[in-house]
């Protein structure tokens, strides 16, 4: 049994109790408040056929003569997958020049039984069913998809399949500190399990972008038995440039690490970094500028490496493959999935 069923039980046996309780059934039914008439209803049920007789009878099963025909139904999932950018209004007029008959109203709820009701669940189940299927997208569906993907990237919803997949990488600008100058932090976080890497620097370079890897983030991965596939970055000088004279481009290429690269003129796209660095920024940053006066660079990054401590081992995070776990946790308990991997591409 439910707990609404048991509710619905525990206040009607409540008040029979409380009459016997009281010797009083008016005024158990004015405490309660129940009509005198409700409570004889109550007394009668019990009597004949137990506490479960309690359980109203249009609770048992639900009533499904408003439900559309299965026929109709699936082709409103149909339109919705088809059409994912139209509303429930013009969803309802584009099924009647069909000459299928469904309001507004009737096709939202066709969305919420199926978790069609909003534009992102449809983009979703669009691009299942492409995968699928194989199905050929037509320009409006790839464009729909397309905004979609960058929505995800600016929220921090980003395509990641165990840690190690997809790392996004970014610049921070820390700010100009009295007898120190100009401070720039190189950022570094893992997409799957949100573990993140920082380390400050006095310029934004190439070889500052690759020296955070190369001093921090593949050794971490090394010794964790893990690798680093992909990295997502803006298009800023530091990440990008020709080829064969850029250090940080030469730096993945020697690594055989794929690199993505954010749509231009939207900044928004690393939305993991921006998230992180306003992370950082309100937790860390504000905090420490407050309490403490930084002479050097050195004296800055070690503070800040306490914090990051505390950030990847102790700080739960509610991300949506973290779901309350810290950052290392998720990323510990993510390896058994890299393992999976990397065994079935060597028995292919």
């Amino acid at each position: 049994m439910n707990y609404t069923n048991e509710r619905i039980i525990k206040n009607k046996v409540g008040l029979l109790n409380l009459a016997e309780e009281l010797g009083n059934i008016s005024r158990a039914c004015k405490v309660m408040g129940f009509s005198r008439e409700t409570f004889y209803r109550y007394h009668r049920a019990r009597d004949e056929g137990g506490v479960e007789a309690l359980l109203d009878k249009n609770r048992r099963k639900p009533n499904l003569k408003n439900r559309v025909d299965e026929a109709v139904e699936e082709d409103v999932k149909k339109m919705a997958i088809e059409f994912p950018a139209f509303g429930q209004l013009r969803a309802s007029n584009e099924l009647r020049k069909r000459g299928i008959f469904v309001s507004p109203s009737g096709v939202r709820s066709i969305w919420l039984r199926h978790n069609l009701s909003c534009l992102k669940q449809r983009l979703s189940a669009l691009e299942k069913k492409s995968a699928e299927d194989g199905i050929l997208l037509t320009e409006s569906q790839l464009a729909a998809l397309e905004k979609k993907k960058d929505d995800d990237l600016a929220d921090g919803e980003i395509e990641t399949f165990h840690p190690g997949y997809l790392g996004s990488q970014d610049t921070f600008y820390v700010g100009c500190l009295k007898g120190v100058g100009r401070i720039y932090q190189q950022t570094f976080v893992d997409t799957y399990s949100k573990v993140a890497f920082t380390k400050l620097y006095a310029t934004k370079t190439p070889i500052t972008s690759a020296d955070l890897l190369n001093d921090s983030v593949l050794p971490f991965f090394e010794e964790n038995n893990m690798g680093v596939l992909h990295i997502l970055t803006d298009r800023g000088t530091e990440y990008c440039g020709r080829a064969e004279s850029h250090d940080y481009q030469l730096y993945l290429a020697v690594n055989d690490i794929d690199h993505t690269k954010t749509k231009v003129r939207s900044p928004k796209t690393n939305g993991i970094c921006e998230r992180f660095h306003r992370t950082i920024l309100e937790e860390f940053y504000r905090v420490t500028f407050r309490k403490k006066i930084y002479e050097s660079l050195e004296e800055l990054q070690s503070d800040l490496d306490e914090w990051m401590g505390y950030y990847n081992h102790d700080r739960t995070h509610q991300g949506k493959m973290c779901c309350g776990r810290t950052p290392m946790q998720t990323l510990l308990e993510g390896k058994t999935i890299w393992k999976e991997k990397v065994d079935s591409l060597n028995l292919n």
